[in-house]
């Protein structure tokens, strides 16, 4: 079955990427991050940008430890 959804790249506030329907509200504590398509351009898009998986927090933490 064909998949003809448009969809949006989605953030939260620690920088962790996902999909949502583009005519659908966000959840709370998610933002469009401003790329919209198909599934597979959007998936495509965080395959790109989001090349470090850990939280936020947890890329400071290991940060400050490292001083």
């Amino acid at each position: 079955m064909a998949d003809d959804v448009t969809y949006q790249v989605t953030v939260n506030d620690e920088e962790q990427y996902s999909i949502w329907p583009a005519d659908q509200d966000l959840p709370l504590g998610w933002k469009a991050e401003g790329k919209t398509g198909s599934k597979e351009e959007c998936m495509a898009h965080i395959r790109e940008v989001w090349t470090d998986m850990r939280p936020l927090s947890l890329r400071r933490a290991m940060g400050e430890a490292a001083k």
